[in-house]
């Protein structure tokens, strides 16, 4: 079966502290890659042992990808153009937010508060974060954005329960696939729609760096702290 079927389970790793999970962060890749790509990430966060965090790594489906030539690869959405806008096909990113809802159910019928539910995304994965979580009816933990950018800023309906959400946005200055510029256009237009917006830039490319990934387990553990 290829990962263009939706019914390819996500990755899931569980709190290795014995703990049944009391949170969640639902964490979505970039472009080409699949859940496993950030595997890697959960043990490097070190959090605290008494923190049961459950993380949920999805796979996108594969689909033609414009830019790269119509090539199939794991893509949450077309992209359409390659430029500063960003011109990309916001009905496939739409029905990817609407999968990420379904993750959050999910974890909500396991047991866990929505409140201690974060989406988080890396690149073309932050895309769909972004309008996931300021959409959601129901209010989440945090919404961490990755070397990414708010493609649906202009056509958006924040949701009541999400209009305060802390909003966490990292991005390289030596960005060459997704420009620093564009980091911090989607922080500012969250930030200009009222929300609890933070930036922090780190000197690296398209990647993640060690400076970031314990900025990342701080802004966990105070965002995951019991209620």
């Amino acid at each position: 079966m290829s990962i263009s079927e939706p019914s390819i389970k996500p990755l899931v790793i569980e709190p290795t502290n014995g703990r049944p999970a009391d949170a969640a962060v639902i964490l979505l890749h970039g472009l080409g890659a699949d859940g496993h790509d950030f595997e890697p990430l959960v043990p490097a966060l070190q959090l605290p042992p008494h923190m049961a965090v459950r993380f949920v790594l999805p796979h996108a489906p594969r689909r033609p990808v414009t830019v790269n030539g119509g090539m199939l690869m794991p893509s949450w959405y077309d992209i359409l153009e390659m430029n500063l806008a960003r011109q990309i096909d916001e009905v496939q990113l739409q029905a990817s937010a609407q999968r990420v809802y379904a993750l959050i159910d999910a974890q909500r019928a396991a047991g866990i508060d929505s409140r201690r539910i974060v989406v988080a995304g890396f690149s073309q994965g932050g895309a769909v974060a972004y309008q996931a979580a300021l959409s959601h009816p129901e209010p989440l933990a945090g919404l961490l954005a990755m070397s990414t950018y708010f493609a649906t800023a202009g056509s958006i309906e924040l949701s009541p329960a999400n209009r305060e959400l802390s909003v966490e946005v990292h991005h390289g200055t030596h960005d060459p696939v997704v420009p620093e510029s564009l980091g911090r256009e989607g922080f500012e237009r969250a930030r200009d729609m009222g929300l609890a917006a933070n930036y922090r830039s780190y000197p690296m490319a398209h990647s993640l760096c060690p400076e970031q990934v314990a900025d990342i387990a701080a802004w966990l553990t105070q965002r995951l702290a019991s209620l």
